[in-house]
């Protein structure tokens, strides 16, 4: 009977617009050829409502996934149970090696009574045979049904029960080896035999799983176990072994002392390198002195004239681009600098620089204006400058029209205010904001007044003034000053340059 059904576990598809549904069979309806599964699971996933009802007409295909054994039906009831339909053809349900069970077409039977569905117990070697549902799923419904069953192969292959869907349809399927409650299970029972109602219908909580625990705490214990224990002191063997840079001291050392240079007067700004080391600001006084006694004790201005054009050619050519620009490849690319110079000793500075710029083939353009009587410092420059491919000119309409690789500032003077009133310096200051190029001050003063031409980058020698925004960013070079003569004038110094003549210093 219907009955014997109740309890079965069943897989049913409704086609592709209903999909696929799983659930325990809790009632047939013969008479208005309905069924109904509780706890049922739409596609895989469980479904809100605990019972769901289908037509006969909805159902494409129907799987028996497990029958249940005798007694398990039992707390569902008697319910009133019509036949499914007229006698004639009949269907009958194999269950095979796996499990599963399979719809195959009978014979019909001379007896228009319904053919009794033996219990679980019962199909260990025979089939069972059920009365046919409706005319409308008759000869296409079990079609469909063997034709989705022949399709399963890689299923069939994994239990190897491949041989079992090629027997004929009304031969008997084979008793399933092992006892369902015994210690030795089919692989089929191992692999498919929990209930589908075990399966979890929430996601798993990885955060609240993971807000549990506590890592502070269990940290703190750990620490607090090895200063118990001593295992720390001895040396844990699983601990990491400390690793070094190339470039990093094993030994301990001394602590690190990052203020290695004090000036004798109060500090208005201070600096700092890239390894933190402190480079305080000294007033342009002091700072005149040291060169005064540098220049006693052997540091003649032609030395330091010669140290800080190197400096800052070296520091010019890294702006211009360095080996990528300057290569043999890259001739047709030869970088142009504009040189303003003023008739004093910071002009003589950037003529020293402009003369290293163009041995290494950078293209020079030299604006030094004329006057009656010139220092002999510029005029020994300009002697040594003339024998290069560089360019002087005097005059402003001579300078490039088109922007240039980089300028280099070197007009101003504390010394000598008053060229900034003259018209030559007015119109070298216009030509530079005119020209769009970034500019590279060397040696700049501290203005109390807004300095005409704002550069991106400056030069200071030795120690830095106390230079503001205008400035851009600061380098300091090493114009080769002993520690002893910082020492005469007050200085308590140690090199911050390490293995560089130019660093970079930072606001501290």
């Amino acid at each position: 009977m219907a009955t014997d059904w109740l309890g079965s576990i069943v897989s049913i598809n409704c086609g592709d617009s209903l999909g696929v549904y799983q659930g325990r069979v809790s009632a047939v309806d013969q008479v208005s050829q309905t069924i109904s599964l509780t706890r049922p699971f739409h596609n895989g996933v469980k479904c809100l409502v605990p019972e769901v009802t289908f037509r006969a007409g909805d159902i494409t295909e129907l799987k028996i996934l497990e029958i249940p054994g005798p007694g398990e039906n039992q707390h569902f009831g008697d319910l009133h149970q019509t036949e499914l339909g007229p006698s004639g053809v009949g269907y009958q349900v194999g269950i095979n090696q796996n499990g599963m069970g399979k719809l195959v077409k009978k014979p019909a039977s001379s007896s228009s009574a319904p053919q009794n569905i033996p219990k679980r117990t019962d199909v260990k070697s025979q089939d069972v045979a059920v009365s046919p549902q409706q005319q409308q799923c008759s000869k296409s419904y079990v079609d469909r049904h063997m034709e989705s069953l022949s399709q399963s192969r890689s299923f069939r292959r994994r239990h190897n029960s491949w041989s079992s869907s090629s027997r004929h349809p009304n031969q008997a399927t084979p008793k399933k080896s092992g006892l369902k409650n015994g210690q030795m299970k089919s692989k089929d029972d191992e692999c498919f035999g929990d209930d589908i109602e075990e399966i979890p219908d929430t996601d798993f909580d990885f955060e609240g799983n993971l807000a549990l625990f506590d890592k502070a705490a269990v940290f703190e214990e750990i620490d607090t176990y090895e200063r118990r224990s001593g295992t720390r002191s001895r040396g844990i063997p699983n601990e990491k072994p400390a690793r070094y840079r190339h470039d990093e001291n094993i030994l301990e050392s001394e602590p690190i002392v990052y203020r290695r240079i004090t000036v004798p007067h109060n500090v208005s700004k201070e600096f700092c390198t890239d390894s933190g080391l402190v480079v305080p600001s000294v007033s342009y006084e002091l700072h005149k002195k040291l060169l005064s006694v540098a220049e006693k004790h052997g540091l003649t201005l032609e030395r330091r004239l010669e140290m800080t054009g190197v400096c800052a050619s070296q520091m010019a050519l890294t702006l211009l681009g360095g080996p990528n620009r300057l290569n043999p490849k890259n001739v047709h690319q030869r970088p142009t600098v504009a040189l303003l110079c003023g008739p004093h000793v910071k002009g003589a500075q950037g003529i020293s620089c402009g003369r290293h710029l163009a041995n290494h083939d950078v293209q020079v353009i030299l604006f030094l204006p004329n006057f009656v009587k010139m220092l002999e410092s510029i005029t020994n420059e300009l002697s040594l400058f003339s024998k290069t491919q560089g360019q002087q000119v005097s005059s402003l309409k001579d300078l490039p029209t088109s922007p240039v690789d980089l300028v280099i500032n070197c007009l101003d003077c504390p010394e000598n205010a008053f060229l900034r009133d003259q018209p030559w310096y007015k119109a070298a200051v216009a030509w530079a904001n005119q020209n769009r190029a970034p500019v590279l001050s060397i040696d700049p003063p501290v203005h109390e007044v807004e300095q005409g031409i704002d550069a991106k980058w400056s030069l200071a020698l030795g120690l830095p003034l106390p230079l503001g925004e205008h400035a851009g960013r600061i380098y300091l070079c090493d114009i080769g000053i002993p520690q002893q003569v910082f020492q005469e004038v007050g200085i308590n110094y140690h090199s911050p340059f390490g293995c560089k003549f130019v660093i970079p210093l930072h606001s501290a």
